[in-house]
């Protein structure tokens, strides 16, 4: 599902009150890593991923390597947090309300 402006502006609004739950720290990308995110984010669609301040990635790459690794979105880089978004069609939690808006 590609994203379009406004969906992302939505998603940055509904992932303001949630809380990071990985972090990426100096051994920054890792197969375990995109494991546990994918397997996190696939009942809450919508996620946060800090980098922590001892890591040496790019928080760009970083962001598009996981996007890539769990076949899902990067929403927005708000300083060094990731909101990344999956679509899960078997049982949507918000991805029905970002189809809706235009």
């Amino acid at each position: 599902m590609k994203l379009t402006s406004k969906q992302r502006e939505f998603l940055r609004k509904a992932a303001h009150k949630l809380e990071p739950i990985f972090r990426v720290g100096k051994d920054g990308f890792s197969e375990g890593l995109v494991q546990g995110i994918n397997e996190a984010i696939g009942p809450r669609e919508l996620i946060k991923v800090k980098i922590l301040q001892n890591s040496e990635v790019e928080k760009r790459e970083i962001a598009e390597e996981i996007a890539a690794g769990i076949e899902g979105e990067v929403v927005a880089i708000i300083g060094r947090t990731i909101v990344l978004f999956k679509e899960n069609k078997d049982k949507p939690v918000i991805s029905d309300e970002v189809k809706r808006v235009k």
